[in-house]
């Protein structure tokens, strides 16, 4: 079997189970098992492909068909330029969540040193991306989940630095990471799904946590969390940024508007969706 008769074979059998980005997943597994990329394949196309990686090939083929998603299958997914170690247990980063870094970054114009919360933090994909921006940020992502937390030391192992550190406490709870007080800045990314809609998910997103879905009943518990216990955490004049679902943020806006948010903005992703609801603390 040549390289290209077993790209072209991997893709007609990610095409017949439906998965929505046959040719692009399939040129993923394919670099993943011939360290080949689609230019590797236009020149060497015609070269026999040796047969233990085509054996590895068409066994991650199979995973995916089963609709394993395609990062859990690769252990890494690019997210502001890094490549993050993801798996089982641990939400995959997706481009839309660089518009919440970015616009944290740009809240913190004003603030040197920031010290900030990365909440529920998962990968640390936001804590790391803005820290990369603001080189001068103190970060604390906090994660409660074992499997989520595990890749989150890995991922600041290969990318962070003595400013970013991990705690593993649940951000639900009063008295979660005491330590964390007088912040600059508190940005999440949370679970914001309402519960009756995770059954209805495309496959792939039931395939990770729910945990890091599941909003509750109306898909606002960790809204209200973060109004009620992590906003008063800030210091006067810091700021407080959060990914939203797209019907969320006048919601959300009402939520940190009653906890003392004040100019609150509501951003939309390259999408047009609305994604990210941002303010600026005032104590009440």
């Amino acid at each position: 079997m040549t390289f290209e008769q077993a790209y072209q074979q991997g893709k007609s059998l990610l095409q017949r189970a439906g998965v929505e980005s046959p040719a692009f997943d399939t040129i993923c597994l394919f670099r993943r098992a011939f360290g080949m990329d689609r230019q590797g394949l236009l020149l060497r196309g015609e070269e026999q492909a040796p047969p233990m990686q085509a054996k590895e090939f068409f066994r991650t083929i199979e995973e995916r068909s089963s609709r394993r998603p395609l990062q859990y299958i690769l252990g890494e997914w690019e997210f502001f330029g890094m490549r993050l170690a993801v798996g089982e247990g641990v939400l995959i980063p997706r481009e839309e969540t660089e518009l919440l870094v970015y616009t944290a970054a740009e809240l913190l114009g004003g603030h040197p040193a920031p010290l900030v919360a990365d909440l529920c933090a998962g990968t640390g994909a936001v804590g790391l991306g803005l820290s990369r921006l603001r080189g001068d940020a103190r970060v604390t992502c906090v994660e409660w989940y074992e499997q989520a937390f595990s890749y989150l030391n890995e991922n600041l192992s290969r990318y962070g630095e003595d400013r970013i550190s991990a705690v593993q406490a649940d951000i639900t709870q009063e008295d979660a990471a005491p330590e964390l007080t007088n912040l600059s800045a508190v940005i999440s990314n949370p679970p914001y799904i309402d519960s009756a809609e995770l059954p209805q998910l495309q496959k792939e997103v039931q395939a990770e946590p729910a945990t890091a879905l599941d909003g509750g009943g109306d898909g606002l518990d960790f809204y209200r969390a973060i109004a009620n216990i992590w906003l008063p955490r800030l210091r006067p004049g810091g700021i407080a940024a959060v990914e939203i679902g797209e019907k969320q943020a006048e919601q959300v806006s009402a939520l940190f508007r009653q906890a003392g948010l004040l100019r609150i903005r509501v951003h939309q992703d390259f999408n047009g969706f609305d994604r990210v609801v941002s303010g600026v603390y005032q104590r009440i």
